[in-house]
């Protein structure tokens, strides 16, 4: 999903002559994070003591262990004793001069999160970026895939350098543009291809992402993109899957794909072409997205021989999958997505006005349903998710993505959902942490610098006090409800510290910064949260 021109972008005619026509489009930008220090450090050194550890490699659980950083990068991670025995102060790293000590004895850490599908806000949401980033940063997310650059691709590089120094909370920053985007001439030939390519890596851009295109353009774009050592990330948009899938671009070279378009093009067997109505419109959303539901069971059924000749051949080219499968949940309960207990909280006023039911706003799509349709996204999900999970079971690189800000889902707690929809998928937990961390990691080609908690690496380190293993729902920023032995109520949960770089956020405070832009908002408007329609 994009964000960049309201008609363009927000019916996702993601034509190569369309985008193209960007070079000539103003593109609207929300409001940049102010600069301003928050956080605490990096300090000379940094011992976070008594912690068990989620190292993010798909490694148990250990510890209690101390964990030093000095400045921004993990120096020591020291076993301090056993589960059940007192903690041996012999073996405790010892706290130097000017260094600051956290104590997080009974909690746990985890590498920071990895969001692989991060649009930084959007003018029609009304979502500014310091909204943003501290949602994100107060879930985890210390790392963002930024894919399309809805904002422009100056303005994100701009807040990418900022957040490498720190001048701003947010997460560290990977900017991939739209194919086309700011072309001065339509992108037609594979020449035309290769040379905004080329222009696109001068830019200083990290990667491209594709919506399709002629099979020559894709073809030359994928290829030239891959010589130049960038990585490239694809929704297949239907306007130009039948002559362009998930296989074409992987043989290409493409890095990864987005959500599931285009996989199971790749799988007909008793077709080439989707089995659309004599009345769909792809710019009719609610049209679009219904017949959208019943795409998978129009693929070849699990475990046959095309459904595994074509999985064999994306690992056999080491692609990724990043499923988003969050941004979709509303689907097949859009109930439950509307009454999540956090908008009342943290849902900006206008970003819950965009995803009421409209004709104009992008995944809006409610203007009819109901129990069929979400029946018919059920099963689809069923059928999705086999293939990730066997993916990953084959030894696949599956990671997190969240495309928020879209569909009943917020920034940050979106997210976190989507750990839950790897868990429903069959992932074990600890899988899913490593999608989440180390496997975006590798994704992004930053494997040696981030997505585990190792020495060495940048000091990137979330502290929650549960364990995220039992409830990925402790995660998110409203905590999990639990009762106590004496029968009262609570909530345990909510990430405590989020470490990036080494400085120390406080989770909780980052989430009280939104809830004042939102009640900021609030006042402004007079707005009170209703549901549709009542």
């Amino acid at each position: 999903m994009l964000q960049l021109n309201k008609q363009l972008f927000n019916r996702i005619i993601f034509s190569v002559v369309l985008v193209i026509t960007l070079g000539h489009i103003a593109i609207a930008q929300i409001a940049k994070a102010p600069e301003k220090k928050e956080g605490d450090g990096p300090y000379p050194q940094l011992i976070i003591r008594g912690v068990t550890l989620i190292n993010g490699t798909g490694t148990p659980p250990f510890g209690p262990v101390d964990i030093v950083v000095e400045n921004n990068r993990i120096t020591k991670i020291a076993m301090i004793g056993n589960v059940g025995a007192p903690i041996n102060p012999e073996r405790r790293p010892k706290l130097k001069e000017g260094g600051k000590e956290l104590n997080c004895e009974g909690m746990y850490a985890l590498p920071g999160f990895i969001d692989m599908h991060g649009h930084i806000g959007g003018v029609e949401q009304g979502t500014p970026a310091e909204y943003v980033f501290k949602l994100w940063m107060a879930h985890g997310i210390t790392t963002i895939r930024d894919p399309s650059c809805g904002n422009g691709l100056d303005w994100v590089l701009d807040e990418k350098r900022k957040s490498a120094a720190n001048l701003i909370t947010a997460p560290r920053i990977f900017a991939y543009t739209a194919f086309g985007m700011g072309s001065k001439k339509p992108i037609v030939t594979a020449d035309d291809a290769k040379e905004w390519v080329d222009q696109n890596a001068k830019n200083g851009a990290d990667g491209i992402k594709f919506f399709g295109a002629s099979p020559e353009v894709m073809d030359a774009a994928i290829r030239e993109n891959k010589r130049l050592g960038l990585r490239s990330c694809c929704h297949h948009a239907q306007l130009d899957v039948t002559r362009w899938n998930v296989l074409n671009s992987a043989h290409a070279g493409l890095t990864s794909m987005e959500h599931w378009y285009g996989l199971p093009e790749a799988l007909f067997t008793d077709k080439t072409i989707q089995n659309y109505p004599a009345d769909y419109n792809y710019t009719d959303e609610q049209k679009r997205f219904e017949e959208a539901g019943k795409l998978w069971k129009q693929a070849a059924p699990p475990y046959s021989e095309k459904w595994n000749k074509v999985m064999n051949e994306l690992l056999s080219l080491d692609f990724t999958i990043d499923p988003t499968f969050n941004i979709y949940d509303a689907t097949r309960d859009l109930q439950r997505a509307r009454r999540a207990e956090w908008h009342e909280t943290y849902t900006l006023p206008s970003l819950w006005k965009y995803y009421e039911p409209s004709r104009e706003s992008h995944g809006s799509f409610w203007q009819s349903w109901g129990t069929e349709q979400e029946v018919e996204w059920k099963n689809n999900y069923r059928l999705w998710m086999t293939f990730v999970n066997e993916y990953k079971n084959r030894g696949g690189r599956v990671t997190t993505g969240s495309d928020n800000g879209y569909i009943y889902e917020t920034y940050g707690f979106g997210y976190i959902r989507e750990l839950e929809l790897l868990r429903e998928a069959g992932f074990h937990p600890l899988e899913v942490i490593r999608s989440a961390t180390l496997y975006g990691a590798q994704a992004l080609g930053a494997d040696k610098e981030i997505g585990s908690v190792e020495v060495g690496k940048l000091a990137d380190i979330i502290i929650i006090n549960a364990n995220p293993l039992q409830n990925f729902q402790v995660l998110y920023g409203t905590g999990a409800i639990h009762l106590t032995d004496d029968n009262k109520i609570t909530r345990i949960g909510g990430v405590l510290y989020t470490i990036k770089d080494g400085i120390v956020y406080n989770s909780k405070k980052l989430l009280a910064d939104v809830k004042k832009i939102v009640d900021a908002e609030k006042a402004k408007t007079g707005w009170q949260l209703k549901q549709p329609g009542m």
